[in-house]
């Protein structure tokens, strides 16, 4: 877990990323710099100015751009040279993240040896590809002897500033440890060993604030939340059905420390009774389908159905669920003609004696 946290975050550091961590009103001017080109999709300041499937959002150094959220980026990528590539996200769609990792003695440029990609617009990964190259090894740690003066010791981040908390004593020789306030995550890496000359082998992390974007619509469903661009970790919303529809999964969801939500429930259609000459049970004794409220059962209730044995005068039972607006006779049953119901109602299927043990065995 901490470690895909710290991978999470390393994109919050990269200049190519940080627009799209601001709120749409900061959100910069359309200026590439030294990024490599891109084509940038048309500018834009409200969704309005959009077509439709597009929606005004903030795509890094293009600025505000409309966008398709739906489309994806290319994945799988083929395999690189010393790392290896995993989707953070969900799909490869806009916004979603890419995790490049050096495989073992390898590391980049700056010294990391994971990078974030975030995909665009233009529906390619942001950033040039991380080379990721081998790292020389550390310098021997040098011991201090016992009879020796006091060990010396690396200067520590300001914890005031850079949230960051250490564990362990900076002496010469010693492995200190990071880690970082519920809602941040860390940003670098995760130990740091304190050398003979009173340097550490890699610069000290920093903590990264961590927020979920606004969570996806429910369909036949809506949100009970303040409407806002960014939510903090462990921030919670509701969701509720429209009338007639049943929620199926959780009615909360959280924002977790990975900048994802879980799990979003569904809303689910009621289902048409597929009789209307012969009793059913749902959930008690028999009832006529015209009893039911509306004729119709809500999502996951169990409908029993009777059907009449082939060559015996005596009847059994078949269930069938109702699932999001499909509920479905089960083949054995045949429904009444009018003049049964009419005429024979105390011989409809529903009516008669139901079959034994024994005559369903050769069914």
């Amino acid at each position: 877990m901490e470690r895909s946290l710290v991978l999470l975050a390393v994109w919050a550091l990269t200049s190519i990323l940080a627009p799209l961590l601001v709120a749409a009103e900061e959100c910069p001017e359309r200026i590439l710099g030294n990024e490599r080109k891109r084509n940038c999709p048309r500018n834009c300041k409200k969704d309005k100015d959009c077509g439709a499937k597009r929606q005004c959002l903030c795509d890094g150094q293009c600025g505000l751009s409309c966008v398709v959220p739906s489309r994806t980026c290319p994945w799988p990528l083929p395999p690189g040279n010393n790392s290896e590539a995993h989707l953070l996200s969900p799909t490869p769609s806009f916004s979603a993240l890419l995790e490049v990792r050096c495989l073992a003695g390898y590391a980049m440029d700056n010294g990391l040896d994971a990078a974030i990609r975030r995909c665009q617009g233009d529906r390619q990964w942001s950033g040039d590809e991380p080379v990721c190259t081998a790292m020389a090894s550390p310098p021997p740690l040098e011991v201090e002897e016992e009879h020796e003066e006091p060990v010396a010791s690396c200067e520590l981040p300001e914890p005031d500033v850079s949230l960051v908390i250490v564990a362990g004593k900076p002496t010469v020789g010693a492995t200190i440890s990071y880690s970082c306030p519920t809602g941040y995550v860390l940003v670098g890496n995760s130990e740091n060993v304190c050398h003979s000359n009173q340097t550490w082998h890699f610069p000290h992390p920093i903590c990264q604030r961590m927020f979920c974007s606004p969570p996806a619509e429910v369909e036949n469903g809506y949100l009970v939340a303040v409407q806002r661009k960014e939510y903090d970790v462990d921030d919670t919303i509701y969701y509720l059905c429209k009338k007639t529809y049943a929620l199926d999964g959780p009615n909360k969801v959280t924002c977790l420390s990975n900048g994802s939500w879980s799990a979003i429930p569904f809303c689910r259609a009621r289902c048409p009774i597929p009789a209307e000459r012969s009793r059913i049970i749902i959930d008690g004794p028999k009832r006529w389908p015209f009893d039911v409220t509306d004729g119709v059962v809500q999502h996951g209730d169990n409908v029993t159905f009777f059907c009449k044995h082939p060559r015996k005068q005596c009847s059994y039972t078949a269930m069938e669920t109702c699932f999001d607006g499909q509920l479905q006779a089960p083949s054995c049953y045949i429904e009444p003609t009018w003049l049964q119901y009419k005429l024979f109602p105390h011989r409809l299927v529903s009516e008669i004696d139901s079959c034994s043990p024994d005559d369903l065995v050769d069914l």
